[in-house]
């Protein structure tokens, strides 16, 4: 039974969440593309929902700078076609609610460091980017590159309004001291004295606009052109990867403040529930957010009704006051935007860079460019491929095969004519990473050898292409009058034959020691 202290705790958690959470949706919604009320029905559909049926009891959900980067790309992709953009956040949930069921959060943790700090460096990048025009006044481009090219024309343009709106903004939210910002956030200080400030000093500035009073209207996300689906699905995919990392990452350090432990598949279910929910009244949608839950847990939050109490905030907020959130300046957004992309750089690895292998920069430098100038879902693709590459090169770099005549072996009593049986002994993984190096190994073996003995007694890994690699050795020694005998665990032995389908290794000697092999090359001299 719930107590009522930790209601309270709960509640006030849940309070304080949805004050951070009220400038950071407006701004991630307007950043979309999609309009600030996208932002926050996206903060408390997502917020609730995934509160409600998640895996982890303190976390917060809503819109984060990745997702937003991801949505804003697929506005401007399709452009006066929002119904292929909500399908694509309607697709994305039921991708992450099938992730969730196929169990798949626990292989979410494999993604290689570098990899996820390229990426999130990436993003703070193109939000600071994206957020140049906003601040100057101007309007603002859907694109990093163009963006980056029309600077010089776009500072010609800039208003001095929005530039002292905008720099009065950042001022508030790098400079406000601990001691206020642990009560207050600066965001919504900024908010606040920056918006009032603008409507005293009488400025022309562009505004957030309406934004419409009462419940959004409903509408399914079935029409879209069928000619597109291959776009429509790889977003949705990055979606659902993207806020499936972004949640876990925060649920791991959920974890790391409350001392428990989250349910990642469960947690991945909840967020697709609520992302799927999402399109269906055009928010944009969410991931767990690092920051909101974090300030969640420190306000007093340790049930999942913090987060629910943090949506319907929201949605009173977005219910009577909405009229007030309209009159709010765009370039007050981007000076908040700027500051979380400055969040978002992952100082920690930036504070290394001198320290870390060559291997690890350079696929954190291929992700990091890839995902500001190229593509998101290709930045994170290459750069899992490059760690993957670089990860089994070191894996074969520690796979040692020794090849050797029977003669020369010292720590077997062998007694066999010299130089006719060679032994070539495999110690580690032999998988696709390492079949091609015993493949060479045999091109070099003696002419004058008949026998060939394969001692794969220490080999810890077999896949199916070192399988089909031994096989082929078989039938190529075999065709020079070379027999092969093999020295296998059981369980390899089991695998192998359990593929055999061309009956090569049924015919071949399998032994689980080297007396056996050694005996039976003897019998074979002693026939002959």
């Amino acid at each position: 039974m719930i107590k009522l202290n930790t209601i309270k705790n709960d509640l006030f958690g849940g309070v304080t969440a949805a004050v951070v959470a009220l400038p950071l949706a407006l701004a991630f919604g307007v950043a979309s593309g999609a309009g600030a009320t996208a932002g926050l029905y996206g903060a408390i559909i997502l917020g609730f929902f995934a509160s409600l049926f998640g895996g982890t009891n303190t976390q917060i959900s809503g819109p984060t700078g990745p997702m937003t980067v991801i949505v804003a790309s697929a506005v401007v992709m399709f452009e006066n076609d929002f119904q292929s953009v909500i399908t694509i956040i309607f697709f994305a949930g039921l991708i992450q609610i099938s992730f969730g069921l196929i169990k798949i959060g626990k292989w979410i943790k494999y993604i290689p460091y570098p990899v996820i700090s390229g990426f999130m460096s990436g993003i703070g990048i193109i939000i600071i980017i994206l957020q140049i025009n906003p601040f100057l006044g101007v309007a603002s481009y859907g694109s990093v590159i163009q963006t980056i090219v029309e600077l010089p024309n776009t500072l010609h343009l800039a208003n001095d309004h929005s530039l002292i709106l905008a720099y009065i903004t950042l001022i508030i939210m790098f400079m406000t001291p601990k001691v206020v910002s642990k009560y207050v956030p600066p965001a919504l200080i900024a908010l606040v004295f920056v918006t009032y400030f603008t409507i005293f000093m009488n400025f022309d500035v562009s505004v957030i606009g309406e934004i419409p009073m009462g419940l959004p209207e409903f509408s399914f996300p079935t029409k879209f052109d069928i000619l597109k689906l291959d776009t429509i699905i790889s977003l949705s995919i990055t979606l659902a990867l993207l806020g499936s990392i972004d949640t876990l990452l925060t649920s791991l350090v959920a974890d790391s403040m409350t001392k428990t432990k989250h349910q990642p598949n469960k947690e991945l279910i909840a967020q697709g529930i609520g992302n799927s929910l999402c399109s269906f009244v055009g928010a944009i949608p969410g991931a767990g957010a690092t920051m909101r839950t974090v300030i969640n847990i420190k306000s007093g939050g340790t049930t999942r009704i913090s987060g629910m109490v943090h949506s319907l905030m929201l949605l009173l907020i977005v219910l009577f006051l909405a009229p007030l959130a309209s009159e709010i300046p765009l370039s007050v957004l981007s000076g908040i935007l700027i500051k979380v992309g400055f969040d978002i750089l992952d100082y920690k690895f930036l504070n290394i860079l001198r320290k870390v292998s060559r291997h690890d920069l350079l696929i954190m430098l291929t992700v990091f460019l890839l995902t500001i100038f190229v593509d998101l879902i290709m930045a994170v693709g290459a750069g899992i491929t490059f760690a993957s590459i670089l990860a089994i090169y070191k894996i074969s770099k520690n796979t040692r095969i020794q090849t050797s005549s029977a003669s020369n072996k010292v720590d077997f009593d062998i007694n066999i004519e010299d130089d006719i049986t060679e032994i070539l002994k495999i110690d580690g993984s032999l998988f696709f990473g390492t079949a091609s190096v015993l493949d060479r190994k045999i091109d070099k073996i003696k002419t004058r050898t008949k026998f060939v003995i394969l001692d794969c007694l220490k080999v810890s890994f077999l896949d199916i292409s070192a399988i089909f690699m031994i096989e082929e050795i078989i039938n190529k020694l075999e065709d020079k009058n070379v027999k092969v005998l093999l020295l296998l665990k059981q369980t390899h032995k089991r695998k192998i034959l359990s593929v055999d389908t061309n009956k090569v290794f049924e015919s071949t000697m399998i032994y689980n020691n080297i007396d056996e092999a050694v005996n039976c090359i003897q019998k074979e001299n002693i026939r002959k």
